[in-house]
């Protein structure tokens, strides 16, 4: 009897420990399961955040290739501003250096007047037998007056030693006006330009064209009247302006840098397609003018802010 108890309690005992190590293996199949899934889970978390940042890095790149796009424009409106600043420098020398060459060639133009009046007066001495010849006065002719019977004869020899005498003394009738004031009046307006009074050179320049309409200084002041224009930034004054130094004097050297006026001011008003046909047009006109080297220049820049194909000339 205590032999078979002894029996059924082991075997208890054995049943009871296979429930639990059956037990234990069930929970550990849980655990592995879980822990499966999880990491699953963590895998498409890790692949989700990788797929995030390599669109983050697209998007980098992308910015950062538009950033250097636009340095790169930039460069080229700094260059353009360099050249603008330039060209206003250049013609502020180009203004000194037409007020020399005015005054070289009226002083040329004096020389010949003085020349030739020296020559009459030495021609005059020559053919007296190198005896000065005298002023004719209204004495003799008073002294005659009684012996001759008609007084008319000893007049008319009179009225012609006047008229000489007023001859030799007057400047030549082919110098018109006077060229130093000429030149004056013109230094005068490039003066108020140059110390930024731009308001006053168009006066000064409008004042000169009115005293001197055919002076050979006549087509710069007018086109200083637009260049004056373009500063004050009355694009549409500055472009009638040139317009008419382009109508009124078709064969001046001026043409070119006014037609260059015309299309900077353009540009500036937002008109790019007239612009750019304004400098073609420069380009096919006056191929070898400085203004046609600007011409180019300013296309090629402005094709490469645009993307746009530059015009082959």
């Amino acid at each position: 009897m205590l032999q078979r108890m002894k029996k059924s309690g082991a075997c208890w005992c054995a049943l009871l420990l296979l429930c639990v190590v059956a037990g234990g293996v069930q929970a550990g199949m849980f655990d592995d399961e879980e822990a499966r899934k999880q990491i699953a889970a963590e895998r498409k978390r890790l692949d989700a955040l990788s797929t995030d940042i390599k669109n983050q890095q697209q998007a980098a790149d992308t910015r950062f290739a538009k950033v250097e796009e636009a340095l790169k424009s930039q460069a080229l409106l700094d260059l353009f501003t360099q050249i603008e600043a330039l060209k206003a420098d250049l013609n502020k020398l180009r203004g000194q250096i037409e007020v020399l060459n005015n005054n070289v060639e009226n002083s040329a133009k004096r020389q010949r007047d003085m020349y030739t009046d020296l020559d009459s007066r030495l021609t005059r001495i020559e053919q007296h037998g190198g005896a000065v010849p005298p002023v004719p006065t209204a004495a003799p002719a008073a002294v005659t007056a009684p012996v001759v019977a008609n007084p008319a004869p000893a007049a008319a020899p009179a009225a012609s030693a006047t008229a000489t005498t007023a001859t030799t003394a007057s400047p030549p009738a082919s110098i018109p006006g006077d060229p130093a004031a000429e030149a004056r009046n013109y230094d005068a307006a490039q003066a108020q330009r140059r110390l930024g009074n731009y308001q006053g050179a168009i006066v000064a320049f409008q004042n000169f064209l009115a005293q001197y309409p055919k002076s050979n200084l006549a087509p710069r002041a007018q086109y200083w009247i637009g260049d004056s224009y373009f500063n004050l930034r009355d694009f549409r004054l500055a472009i009638a302006a040139q317009q008419t130094l382009v109508k009124t004097y078709p064969d001046s050297a001026t043409v070119p840098d006014a037609m260059l006026n015309i299309a900077s001011s353009q540009i500036e008003m937002g008109e790019t397609i007239a612009g750019k046909k304004s400098l073609e047009e420069i380009l096919q006109k006056f191929p070898i003018s400085e203004a046609a080297g600007k011409a180019k220049r300013r296309l090629a820049a402005m094709s490469a802010v645009s993307g746009a194909p530059a015009a082959k000339q």
